[in-house]
């Protein structure tokens, strides 16, 4: 999945806040609601100003029986620089007009507009969903798909970037959209800090399935692959194959990639390539290592493969991601 590297310059983002507003619908599905808070407040330095806000300030009741109070109105859409819709409940429901038309607006004056879950329903209402891919949770694709036919629906993925409008699937795909925000804004290092406070995965790609079918039966308890994964990520630096992945498991190498996908929901190699990119980013914003011995540290062989991976998996180079990320002097 191709992903935008930054939203707001270097200058700017160290200048002011990037203001975040998160729009409380009623009986919004708290855990959701709780995602983008712990996640944009949790930002070493405090790059983001997070608000709560809803169709008035006051109390908003959620779908688990108590109320949240949120300390603004819609004004607060008006005002943001990424609007974050969490789910909520029923989501078929017919949303008030005001809050589909500050969605609107929000969207018509340049903000980023970014769903959690069922989320995705008020910006599909809102029109901003046409003629775009979005994604919810799977168990209401098909709602998503049958009520909004001029959006393209994927059930499959975790979340999508269509640039200016981002969707996620339910729960902890939302986790995973936030910290690629944050990725995406403030670059690699700073998101896997977040994602170490938040005991978190560090980096899933959006393209990764929703729904993992985990083989069931006598052939896999108690086996999980996480040893190896933790094994790899100590030796990107080494020219890892999937046979050898597969020994380090004790596993034939097809019963290996069978069961990594299983367990993942990507492929082995699909997966040390992302690690190998990440890891790249994170020494491009920390360190002055040239592009060539990054390229080596990483696996990536050569600078011209480096640069070759980060065009088609970023849409930039390393040393302009380098120029947009690495700390100021």
């Amino acid at each position: 999945m191709r992903e935008e590297t930054a939203t707001f310059d270097v200058a700017a983002r160290r200048a002011a806040p990037h203001r975040v507003a998160v729009l409380t619908i009623e009986d919004v599905l708290p855990l959701d609601l709780g995602i983008p808070a712990q996640v944009f407040t949790g930002v070493p330095g405090d790059p983001y100003e997070l608000t709560l806000c809803g169709r008035t300030s006051g109390p908003v009741p959620t779908a688990a029986g108590f109320a949240v109070t949120v300390e603004a109105g819609l004004e607060a859409l008006r005002e943001a620089d990424t609007v974050v819709v969490p789910g909520y409940t029923p989501h078929l429901r017919e949303l008030p007009r005001d809050v589909l038309a500050a969605l609107s607006e929000a969207y018509a004056g340049g903000r980023r507009l970014v769903s959690i879950c069922t989320g995705a329903f008020a910006l599909a209402a809102a029109g901003i969903l046409d003629g775009r891919r979005a994604t919810t949770h799977w168990k209401h694709a098909d709602d998503l798909a049958e009520r909004y036919p001029d959006v393209t629906v994927d059930p499959r993925v975790l979340y999508l970037d269509e640039g200016q409008v981002l969707t996620s699937a339910g729960v902890a795909a939302g986790i995973d959209l936030c910290l690629h925000l944050v990725r995406r804004d403030l670059g690699a290092r700073t998101a896997n800090q977040v994602a170490r406070s938040l005991v978190s995965a560090p980096h899933r790609e959006g393209g990764q399935a929703q729904y993992i079918k985990r083989p069931l039966g006598p052939e896999t308890p108690g086996v999980t692959l996480a040893p190896t994964r933790t094994w790899a990520l100590a030796r990107l630096h080494e020219p890892l194959t999937v046979p050898l992945l597969a020994a380090h498991a004790h596993m034939a190498p097809r019963t290996f990639a069978r069961r990594f996908v299983s367990e993942t929901g990507t492929t082995p190699l699909r997966w040390l390539l992302d690690a190998r990119l990440d890891r790249a980013r994170e020494l491009l914003e920390s360190t002055e290592l040239a592009v060539d011995q990054i390229a080596d540290r990483c696996g990536l062989g050569s600078p011209s493969n480096l640069r070759l991976h980060f065009r088609r998996a970023l849409g930039t180079t390393p040393t302009a991601y380098r120029t947009a990320f690495a700390p100021s002097p």
